[in-house]
Order: structure tokens, then sequence, then C-alpha cells
């Protein structure tokens, strides 16, 4: 019998290479937008739709709807816009029952190229255990959509795939060479991921905002265990 594929796509540049209807997609933007969906939807947010555009963002204020706008570019608020993309913008008190629209830099952006595939869901080390125990029971390829940072690799979503590789490679998945090596790459990691992330590009950017909670918050595991699903236009709390 085939085996089910496992790969990493390292950035979405080259998400063109893969035929993305033929797998469940989990989009990975750990720095933060990912691990701020996740925080999102378990602490109630009835959905959060996820837009590519600021100006699409902006487009829900003139529906007349009761969304809150979430919009982020280069790891800070956009101006005129409720918040970012901080998980601590995600609260119970700010997002129970409401339904945010989000637009960032990378996560969203990966997120509007993968819409094709057979189920996109999010992951993040806030819900890693959780994701790879669902993931556990699809019989289906996976594809880990690393966000990036602006179409570039980087550290800390390839290592967050590394970590989920970890727990589903004894399940006997074909792994391609980009899985491979985000594998390795957790192994490096794995013992003080904190530590190990601290030589990240993008978390030097967010300690020059000023901003280093959100990093060490965006590293705790298991904090959550809801899994964000997209269900049409809207991210809500997967159900299965």
């Amino acid at each position: 019998m085939q085996k089910n594929c496992l790969e990493v796509c390292l950035t979405p540049a080259l998400l063109p290479l893969y035929k993305v209807e033929n797998y469940i997609v989990v989009i990975i933007d750990i720095f933060r937008a990912t691990s701020s969906i996740c925080y999102g939807i378990e602490n109630g947010a009835e959905a959060i739709i996820p837009v590519s555009e600021v100006e699409e963002c902006a487009a829900y204020r003139e529906k007349g709807l009761n969304y809150l706008l979430a919009a982020e570019r280069n790891g800070e608020v956009v101006t005129g816009f409720d918040f970012g993309n901080s998980p601590f913008a995600y609260t119970p008190e700010k997002v129970a029952g409401k339904t945010v629209v989000l637009t960032t830099t990378n996560g969203t952006h990966a997120l509007h190229l993968s819409r094709q595939a057979k189920r996109v869901v999010i992951g993040s080390f806030l819900n890693l255990t959780a994701l790879c125990n669902w993931l556990k029971t699809q019989h289906d390829n996976i594809l880990l959509v690393c966000a990036g940072w602006k179409n570039n690799f980087n550290l800390e979503d390839t290592l967050f795939a590394g970590a989920v590789i970890e727990q589903l490679k004894e399940l006997e998945y074909k792994l391609d060479d980009p899985a491979i090596a985000a594998n390795d790459l957790y192994q490096l990691g794995k013992h003080d991921i904190s530590d190990y992330l601290k030589k990240t590009s993008h978390g030097e950017r967010l300690r020059k905002l000023g901003i280093t909670e959100d990093i060490a918050f965006c590293m705790q595991i298991d904090l959550t265990t809801a899994i964000p699903v997209l269900e049409g236009e809207k991210l809500t709390k997967l159900q299965d």
C-alpha cells in the first residue's frame, strides 16, 4: 500500500510547486499570526476571517458589521485598526463571541495561497499536541506550509514543522527532503526552543519593536487545544 506523504513547503514562494488540492495543509506562522489565531479561537472567537490585503480588511468596516478589524504589517499594527496580531489582543475579554477580520504580513498570505487544499488548519506551538493527535487520525497527504518572512525561509516556522514531523514520523509517512531537514533542525533546537530561536531574524525584528513578550508567549507548548480550520472564508474551531 502506498504511503501518504508528509511534506514541508519552506516558503509560500514555493507553493506553486505543490498541488495543494491533494493535501491537508497546515499553515504555520509562529511569530505571530497562527499563534494568535489559535489563542483567539481557544478564547471563544466565533470566527477569524483571514484576508490578504489591508484594503480588504478595511472594506469590512463599510459593511456595517460588528466585526473587529486586525491589521499588521512589518510587525506593527496598521493605523486605524482595532489591533494587529499580538496574541495578547486575542483574550476572552476582547474576542469571545466576536468575528475578527485579520490581515498579516506573512500568515494570511500563505493561507490565501493554500485555499484549494482538501482542508486548511492552523498550527502553532500553542496547539502542537492537539494538532498532531488530529493529524494522526487523518488518512491524507499532509503539507506543512511555513509562512516565512516576505516569501523567504525562516527558522521558527521550519522548526515547528520539524516538531510536527517528530510526532508523526512513527506513522511511516513518506517524507520529502524539506521535511527531513525540518526535523533535523528540530533535533538541534528541541532541548531549549526559546534559546534556539533567539537567533532568528524575525525575533530580532520583534525585539526592536519592544514586543519580546509576544515571542515568549508564542513558544508556549500546548497552551490550547482548539484547532482552527478554514470553512469557506472563515476560520472556526474544528469540531471533529
